[in-house]
């Protein structure tokens, strides 16, 4: 009733009665139908009739419901109604009212839904068109009959069907002068192409006339209309392959006949969508795009050649710039699409574009489109893919560096598809021929792969979801572990491209470092620091996440990828891949790879894995192998032969460790590959079991390896000399307590050692090893004199690591020593081989409850060695430096000072004999013996230190021995002898310190020649700080007493010439010899060596202080020398709080007690008693707070305590913290360095 009313309300009153031939009976005036009838008939105006119509129209669109009903209750009148509103179609020319009718005709067809509504329209048209003379009056027909098929897809098939005819009308409507008619015909066109079922039967139609005549139409179209209506005709034909392969073949016929004479109106498709997208409507260039990419999706090899032929894609590069994201997006994705032909690389459009792809990317990746993200970076990367390596994309670092950036920004979007898409762009970016522009932005690409990186640990440590239980859930958890798995391998792709790229640059000169680099600068952007940065980085962030990602699943082709990279480091990085390779084995890394092997590969399945598998567990091997920590490195030769049978064995490795363990065990005949597959297992046991990884069992694994070595022996075979040392370590190591080796066993083992030359290429350093040499008497007997003598040897080499005092309550001794000891007690017949044969001194041994009684026991049975072996040393068999060795390692780690008794001073005297009867060039006696005396002439109380010097002083011999020894110094300082020379050096400053401090006897000088020592010091060698620091502590000792030392007798080289009047009071120095050893001191303090800058300091306060006393300008001279000033910010350079440090503080001392305001002012003076007021002094060490103490006094008694406050805080600071009470422990006085006894405080002060 409302629409009813409205619709009535606004209808035209009319003027006059309607015709008699609607007041019939059969149409009653009550019906709405009448009333629309009477409506058009009694408007005679056309004004009036679109009022009507405009009415009409919008009461369909209120209230369409209603009006269709009324309009439906009768067939007759609504089809005489269509009928008229078609008439009135025809033969109106008012644009507005075509429009409105044909409006009004579709809305009434499509919500009527009556096929015969729709017949007798469709009757309507095409009888119009038949009977049409001109095809200019028929634009509003074919219009509607664009629109209606529009409206109602299935009228195409019908239209083509039961009304075939109308294809001539419309093939003259193509032909007809008229771009509106035209637009009509090919919107029509489109409309019926659309439908498969049409196409296909119009396929013929348009291959034989409407082909050529249609490309002509477009490339000729004028009209915005005609242009956009042929290109919508065009994106239906380009659907289907059909039509595509006859446009493109019309297209290359056009392309072959041009420029030859002929007829015209040949086109070709390429070039006419050139045309359009050289417009300047976007509208046209989108559609162009489309429409390329359509053609190119057929095929794109086939058709891509056309387009790129027609320079089509430097016009889509130039479309990147647009802002319109559309027409980026469809330019994006045509140049994917002709990047799939290699034409399209060859012909430098990548070249010409990259610089475009990039710029576009960074513009993009502001946008908020993520669609438009992930097409710029696929098309980036199918670049980057397929560009050919001869033909360079990045023609300068510059570019190369905007583009890496771009990368960067884009990985780090929070839409993981973006990220997953810059990933694959990053992995092709880093390829050599997109790196080689130089200099090679390292920093840029350590920046892009950090960020890589860090987003992919970002997403990995993202929870899961967690649902309640279901498949569901399960499903999605599974989805989402698959998604991580995918994103993980593009990110270890890239990484391992990364690492290829490192590897392929090293054989690059130029592409070491930049050689724009500033001299002196920090070089960051170089190959090295890159790799590195690698190492560092596969480290901390690729081998946690996969560990991670492997708790969930494991993925073969990740693995794959994975251990690919673990194998290139050890390239990349040479100088750290042994250390690489023991923190991966120490991470159960060997068991990870064979548990790889034997899940994927067992079945010849996944050879690729099995391949990079077996080569880095070759070159893990070879690296464990080449750096061994307790045992001596092999030869060439022993690696030759282990690299051999790794190469054979490791593929065939594909077993489970039990697996393994029973092919190991196996006792019958075993053939030459196979011999070698058990060589790599029991390798890889033996590397595992070294580095703490124990995935087998030990009861299993000794078994096992007693089987493999009897097998060896029942074939006479020889194993290579790891495959033994291999051995012998597992049973050591897996032997439990109650279980003991078959005489078989031991019987072969030692057949295979008695085989070899020297039992320390066999030889690991382990009490367990040591304990099994000695538990079974065939092999004690052989063998136990040896196996000692080894194990001495590398308890003392790891005796020079050993810097820092064991905490308090613990015994000095390490725990292997101690493990020694008790094997010593326990198996009293190991002594009777190794040193005599004597049972009484083997009871006396045994009787040592501690380890004060062990050492009186030690130094009885050297007593009773040197009076046998005395009159001869070189005689001995061995058994006396060995004995000597031990002594003095147990003397040197003990930290109190010790009362010699009758029995020591008895011992130190008959050593010192010793020592007589010895040549230089017997160091195995001497060294041990010089340590011995050196430290009991330190580490005993004073008067024990008194009566042991007095005894050595008596020993005519050993005096005369030092002066040859020291007189080597000069031609032998890089000698094997230079240990010996240490020692020496100290032992003869601390005989002239005892002699001159407590007036002893002198029974033979001690001559040395001084212009040599001072050429020494003043050249010093760079690998000889041990032997300076020496030197520097003999010279400091002749400095204090000034020369006048009755025991060393300082001579000339020479005939000198005589002193110089000024030189006169420095003799037997000379100003020339003062300055060359002030810089020699100071080159040998810029070597920032510990304990040579303790003797430095110490040296140079003895020297100043000679000085001073004999001519004050001279030291003041020397002091005051500019280069001081440098070398002290040189020293102060290794940190905040370096100026804390004990020699520096002592030099600073130095140059404030003499007054030396150009090396450190008065306001630097107070800047370093702030900074020494806000530490924390109660974690310095002793000998820091005395240093720290006197330099405090110092400044305080020369008045340069600028700021009270501060000095007051301090002084309260210092009285209130006694050495006692500082928390830093106290270090070990003394030392072996290099094998070298050394007391610090003998060097320091």
């Amino acid at each position: 009733r409302q629409a009813r009313a409205a619709f009535f309300a606004r209808l035209p009153q009319p003027q006059f009665t309607p015709p008699a031939a609607l007041l019939r009976a059969d149409y009653p005036l009550s019906t709405p139908t009448w009333l629309l009838l009477n409506i058009f008939f009694i408007c005679p105006k056309l004004v009036r009739k679109k009022h009507v119509l405009s009415c009409f129209r919008d009461a369909l669109l209120r209230h369409a419901s209603l009006v269709m009903q009324l309009v439906a209750q009768d067939q007759r009148i609504c089809t005489h109604f269509i009928s008229m509103l078609f008439g009135l179609l025809c033969n109106v020319e008012d644009g507005s009212v075509i429009d409105l009718c044909i409006e009004v005709l579709i809305q009434l067809t499509t919500q009527l839904k009556l096929e015969q509504t729709v017949h007798c329209l469709l009757d309507e048209c095409h009888k119009e068109l038949c009977n049409m003379p001109s095809m200019r009056d028929s634009l509003a027909t074919l219009t509607l009959l664009g629109k209606l098929v529009d409206a109602i897809p299935p009228l195409a098939d019908k239209l083509v069907m039961e009304h075939s005819n109308l294809m001539e009308h419309l093939l003259r409507g193509l032909v007809y002068p008229n771009e509106g008619v035209r637009a009509s015909v090919c919107y029509l066109y489109g409309k019926l192409y659309s439908s498969p079922v049409a196409a296909e039967m119009l396929s013929g139609h348009f291959r034989e006339k409407l082909c050529p005549l249609f490309l002509s139409i477009l490339d000729g179209a004028q009209t915005k209309e005609l242009q956009i209506n042929c290109l919508g005709w065009l994106r239906q034909l380009l659907k289907y392959d059909l039509f595509v392969s006859v446009i493109m073949n019309e297209s290359s016929l056009a392309e072959s006949t041009e420029g030859v004479e002929g007829p015209p109106g040949k086109t070709s498709l390429p070039l006419v969508l050139k045309k359009l997208l050289l417009s300047r409507d976007e509208t046209l260039q989108v559609a162009s795009a489309h429409c390329i990419t359509a053609v190119l999706v057929h095929s794109p090899a086939k058709h891509a050649p056309a387009f790129i032929h027609a320079d089509i894609p430097e016009f889509l590069f130039e479309h990147l710039s647009s802002s319109s994201e559309v027409l980026v997006w469809f330019s994006y994705n045509c140049l994917i699409l002709l990047a799939e032909e290699p034409l399209f690389f060859s012909k430098c459009h990548t070249v010409y574009g990259i610089e475009s792809v990039v710029r576009s990317l960074q513009g993009s990746l502001r946008m908020n489109n993520t669609e438009l993200h992930k097409e710029g970076l696929l098309l980036f990367a199918e670049i980057l893919t397929r560009q050919p390596e001869e033909i360079k994309l990045f023609t300068s670092s510059t570019m190369c560096r905007d583009a890496g950036r771009a990368l960067q920004e884009a990985v780090n979007s929070p839409v993981l598809e973006v990220a997953a898409e810059a990933v694959k762009a990053i992995s092709a970016f880093l390829r050599k021929d997109h790196q080689s522009a130089l200099p090679v932005q390292y920093r840029e690409l350590r920046a892009l792969l950090e960020a890589m990186l860090n987003r992919c640990a970002d997403f990995s440590q993202t929870p899961l979801n967690r649902r309640p239980l279901g498949h569901a859930s399960s499903r999605d958890s599974n989805k989402a572990i698959l998604r991580r798995g995918k994103f993980l391998l593009s990110t270890l792709e890239g990484f391992r491209n990364a690492c290829r790229l490192a590897m392929e640059f090293q054989s690059e000169p130029s592409a070491h470092e930049n050689p724009f680099t500033a001299p002196g600068a920090e070089k960051e952007d170089t190959l090295e620091a890159f790799s590195e940065f690698l190492l560092s980085a596969c480290d901390s962030l690729c081998i946690p996440m996969v560990m991670r990602h492997s708790e969930q699943a494991t993925q073969p082709n990740l693995m794959e990828v994975f251990l690919s990279i673990l194998h290139s480091l050890f390239v990349i990085v040479p100088h750290m891949k042994e250390k690489f390779s023991k923190k991966l084995a120490s991470s159960s890394f060997i068991r990870l790879t064979l548990e790889l092997k034997a899940r994927f590969c067992s079945s010849q399945s996944h050879s690729d894995l099995n391949q990079v598998c077996s080569s880095f567990l070759y070159d893990m091997s070879l690296n464990l192998l080449s750096a061994p920590e307790k045992t001596e490195p092999p030869s060439q030769e022993e690696l030759s032969a282990v690299s051999a049978f790794l190469q054979h064995g490791l593929p065939e490795i594909r077993s489970r460790s039990p697996e393994s363990l029973a092919f190991l065990s196996d006792r019958q005949y075993v053939e030459g590959i196979a011999r070698q597959r058990q060589y790599c297992i029991l390798l890889l046991f033996y590397l595992a079991y070294i580095h703490e990884d124990r995935f087998v069992s030990e009861a299993e694994l000794f078994v096992a390896v007693q089987s493999f070595l009897l097998s060896l022996q029942d074939q006479d075979e020889r194993p290579p000399l790891t495959v033994i040392r291999a051995s012998i370590y597992l049973l050591a190591i897996c032997q439990d307590k109650d279980d003991a080796l078959d005489e078989a066993v031991v019987s072969a083992i030692r057949k295979f050692l008695e085989g070899i030359p020297d039992l320390h290429l066999v030889y690991i350093h382990h009490p367990l090893l040591l304990r099994f040499f000695l538990l079974y008497p065939e092999l004690m007997s052989r063998f136990g004199h040896r196996v000692l003598e080894l194990w001495f040897s590398w308890e003392e080499s790891s005796y020079e690591e050993l810097d820092d005092v064991s905490s308090a309550g613990q015994s000095p001794l390490p725990a292997s020593l101690a493990a020694l000891f008790y094997m010593l007690r326990s198996s009293p017949s190991i002594l009777l081989i190794l040193l005599v044969r004597d049972h009484l001194l083997i009871s006396a041994f045994r009787d040592g409850g501690n380890e004060d009684v062990q050492v009186g026991h030690l130094l009885l049975i050297l007593q009773h060695l040197l009076v046998e072996h005395g009159a001869s040393p070189s005689g001995d068999s061995g058994n006396l430096p060995l004995l000597l060795s031990l002594l003095s390692l147990v003397q040197l780690k003990n930290k109190s000072e010790q009362e010699l008794d009758s029995m020591a001073m008895k011992l130190l005297h008959q050593v010192s004999k010793l020592c007589g009867k010895c040549s230089p060039a017997d160091v195995d006696i001497l060294q041990p013996s010089f340590n011995f005396l050196y430290w009991s002439l330190h580490q005993t109380t004073p008067s024990s230190q008194k009566r042991a010097a007095a005894v050595l002083l008596s020993s005519t011999a050993l005096i005369e021995l030092l002066e040859k020894i020291l007189a080597l110094t000069w031609t032998e300082v890089d000698s094997p002898r230079t240990a010996l020379l240490c020692s020496a050096w100290l032992l003869a400053a601390s005989f002239s310190a005892q002699q001159h401090d407590g007036s002893l006897q002198v029974h033979q000088t001690l001559s040395v020649e001084l212009d040599q020592v001072l050429k020494v010091l003043s050249f010093p060698k760079k690998k000889a700080a041990l032997l300076s620091a020496a030197i520097l502590c003999f010279l400091r000792t002749a400095l204090q007493q000034s020369f006048s030392s009755a025991l060393v007798a300082l001579v000339p080289s020479g005939a000198q010439p005589p002193l110089a009047p000024e030189d006169t009071a420095l003799a037997p120095l000379g100003t020339s010899q003062v300055l060359s050893l002030v810089i020699g001191l100071q080159n040998l303090l810029v070597q920032k060596d510990p304990l040579l800058s303790y003797a430095c300091v110490a040296c140079l306060e003895a020297l100043l202080d000679y000085l001073h006393a004999r001519s004050p300008d001279i030291a003041f001279h020397v002091v005051s020398q500019p280069w001081n000033r440098f070398l002290l910010f040189t020293l102060l350079d290794a940190g905040e709080s370096s100026f804390l440090r004990p020699e520096i503080l002592r030099l600073m001392t130095l140059f404030v007690r003499f007054q030396s305001s150009s090396v450190l002012s008065r306001e630097e003076v107070g800047h370093v008693l702030q900074g020494a007021a806000l530490a924390d002094l109660s974690t310095l060490s002793n000998n820091t707070l005395q240093a720290l103490r006197g330099f405090f006094l110092q400044v305080q008694s020369m008045g340069l305590l600028a700021d009270e406050s501060t000095a007051q805080t301090l002084h309260v600071s210092l009285e209130g913290l006694s050495p006692s009470t500082s928390s830093a422990e106290p270090p070990l006085d003394m030392l072996c360095l290099g094998g070298v006894a050394v007391s610090l405080s003998h060097i320091r002060d």
